[in-house]
């Protein structure tokens, strides 16, 4: 139970909402809209409290702070407010958590990091709202927020509600009252098969995953044995494990939000998803693999950061997830590389790719496109999640290290690769016209 625990625990803490989730949607058709919005916020806070004990204050502190934003400060300055109110009361907490990590008492951790993970989620929705603000996509009752008491109440569930506080996915403003209110699409006919297809599906990803670990050799002079390609594999898996980790954890919010009668928007079922697994890592592109994972974040990075970027605008938007995520040394190397790593692969494929006339040589250039794409993902994730890499199994007590040379000289071999790539671009952005 203890490894089960240790390997799945944020998974557990989202299990923990199922069931109310289940009695939300039963009980939905007969609550007020009043008593439907307070479900959904009540519950997220009982949720953040069972989960994260004293630290769920610190994502009850940064909704209340949203919350009289919005009634004091004008729609049309509130995004930077809050903004930037969010964002230094985040960075404050992710500067705690990553020099207080001894000092917390035992279990203290896991709850503190279920905190930060969820206050990293309330700062895409109080931001999208923000923006939804100023550019007047949702308007102001007359005589202000503190006037309509059913606004206010609806902006705090939508910030706190049960079903994304863990795990998202993120999704406007506008579409959770359309679903609250049952003017939206709503839930599937049938969710509770719907949600029982997601949690299989999370259970073959964690097959798939505790497979590929068991395969992996342990950290040690073994795990270099075979050379450079062994050595790249052993690096290509253990990443793919850790991203397999994010695929279960989106699939079980997914379900989640189908319990609770949020399904998914459009003909295509995927409006909700924040990434499918069989076609993100087939993504042969670098800059295809960047939009379809974690699809609606990297939809709130282009409208909260690209699209007013001004002057590099794709370098400042990974260099901001950098510092969403929290700024450590291996997360702004890695935010950093994978920006370069897509700038070099618009110059790449506008140049090289749309020289192939022939069948063959577009058939070889898709296959090292997406070799490349593994590779250079493989070092973002690697680079990430140094200090994840340690509840991998056999590998927790050396990570990566030991796979010998090959890891240290790859750190620096894939950033400068796609650093003189996306330079020949900057530098040369005729020839590449």
């Amino acid at each position: 139970m203890d490894w089960l625990w240790e390997q799945h625990w944020l998974l557990w803490h989202q299990c923990l909402a199922l069931p109310l989730a289940v009695l939300y949607s039963l009980a939905r058709a007969h609550l007020s809209l009043t008593w439907r919005y307070v479900s959904l916020g009540l519950g997220g806070c009982l949720l953040a409290v069972g989960t994260m004990g004293v630290y769920s204050l610190v994502v009850l502190v940064a909704a209340l702070g949203f919350a009289l934003l919005v009634v004091w400060v004008p729609p049309d300055r509130v995004h930077g407010w809050v903004f930037w109110g969010q964002m230094l009361w985040q960075t404050v907490c992710h500067l705690l958590l990553q020099h207080g990590e001894g000092l917390l008492p035992q279990g203290g951790g896991v709850r503190a990091l279920v905190a930060v993970s969820s206050l990293m989620l309330l700062t895409q929705r109080v931001t999208s709202v923000s923006m939804d603000l100023q550019e007047g996509r949702i308007r102001l009752p007359q005589g202000g927020a503190a006037s309509c008491p059913l606004f206010l109440l609806s902006l705090c569930s939508y910030v706190l509600s049960f079903p994304t506080l863990l795990g998202g996915p993120l999704y406007p403003y506008s579409y959770f009252v359309g679903c609250v209110e049952g003017s939206g699409p709503g839930a599937p006919p049938l969710p509770l098969g719907a949600v029982s297809l997601k949690l299989l599906q999370v259970l073959l990803l964690e097959g798939v995953r505790a497979g590929l670990l068991r395969g992996l050799p342990g950290p040690g002079p073994a795990a270099a044995v075979g050379g450079p390609a062994r050595a790249c594999l052993c690096l290509w898996g253990v990443a793919l494990a850790l991203r397999l980790r994010y695929y279960s954890h989106w699939g079980v919010s997914e379900g989640l939000n189908l319990a609770a009668g949020f399904g998914p928007r459009g003909p295509d079922r995927g409006g909700l998803s924040d990434g499918d697994p069989w076609t993100t890592e087939a993504s042969p592109r670098v800059s295809e693999f960047a939009r379809r994972w974690n699809a609606t974040t990297a939809a709130w990075l282009r409208r909260l950061v690209f699209r007013r970027g001004g002057r590099c605008p794709l370098l400042l938007t990974f260099g901001f997830s950098a510092w969403w995520h929290g700024l450590r040394p291996g997360q702004a190397a890695g935010f950093l590389g994978w920006g370069l790593a897509v700038r070099a692969d618009y110059a790449l494929h506008r140049h090289v790719g749309a020289a192939l006339s022939s069948r063959w040589g577009r058939g070889l250039y898709a296959g090292l496109s997406w070799a490349h794409t593994q590779a250079v993902i493989t070092w973002v994730v690697l680079l990430v999640e140094a200090r994840g890499v340690a509840p991998l199994g056999a590998w927790s007590s050396g990570g990566v290290a030991p796979l010998g040379a090959w890891s240290s000289v790859s750190v620096l071999l894939f950033p400068l690769l796609n650093a003189a790539l996306a330079l020949c671009f900057l530098l040369k952005p005729r020839a590449f016209s």
